[in-house]
């Protein structure tokens, strides 16, 4: 639901995965620019409401957690498609929550005015940047996440870089060339995901698995 301007798609009271080595609740946050062949999220790709709770009642429910979680992830969807994350992201660190964010970077102003208020960030990187296309269907996005990773970089914040990898879309080669875009900018490899079939809407990859 959408409260307090924040669209909600989802909540996890507990996780352990989001942010490595921190014990967190996740925000799902509703809506993506991007429609990535092999999204394990589909459900929370369109704008508008969400499924999840209120703002109001997470924030509630955040408040009594104080001391047993070691911060909030804010994941998606693409969260900085949220105008008013800023406002979420204060409204969780004046709690005394630590702040991570998952982002795929398509918005590079709106990430800048994030990144002082989180203390770690999940980066996805889709592919070699002039190929982004070919994985998020959106012309110009491999432009935007190079951009903010950029940023990002100078920022000086804690970051995990990360690519899921399907082999109908990005082959050894592509890595190499992802590898080296990435070394150019002063970042290492990154870390390899393998494609989840769960939740993915796409036959032809689900059929190549």
């Amino acid at each position: 639901m959408v409260a307090d301007g924040l669209a909600v798609g989802g909540f996890s009271p507990l996780s352990a995965c989001d942010w490595p080595g921190e014990l967190v609740a996740t925000v799902f946050c509703q809506g993506c620019p991007l429609a990535c062949r092999y999204c394990h999220n589909v459900d929370l790709m369109r704008p508008g409401r969400g499924a999840g709770p209120t703002w109001r009642a997470i924030l509630s429910f955040l408040g009594e957690r104080r001391g047993l979680l070691d911060g909030v992830v804010f994941s998606g969807g693409e969260p900085t498609l949220q105008t008013r994350l800023p406002e979420a992201i204060a409204a969780v660190r004046a709690l005394g929550f630590r702040v991570g964010l998952h982002t795929a970077g398509p918005y590079p102003e709106r990430l800048a005015k994030v990144l002082p208020l989180v203390d770690w960030v999940g980066f996805d990187v889709k592919a070699p940047f002039a190929d982004y296309q070919r994985v998020t269907g959106v012309a110009g996005s491999g432009l935007r996440a190079r951009e903010s990773l950029i940023t990002l970089v100078q920022s000086g914040v804690v970051f995990d870089a990360r690519t899921t990898v399907h082999p109908l879309l990005l082959g050894e080669a592509d890595l190499l060339r992802l590898d080296g875009d990435l070394e150019a900018l002063g970042v290492g490899p990154t870390r390899r995901r393998p494609f989840r079939a769960q939740g993915c809407k796409d036959d032809e990859l689900l059929l190549a698995q």
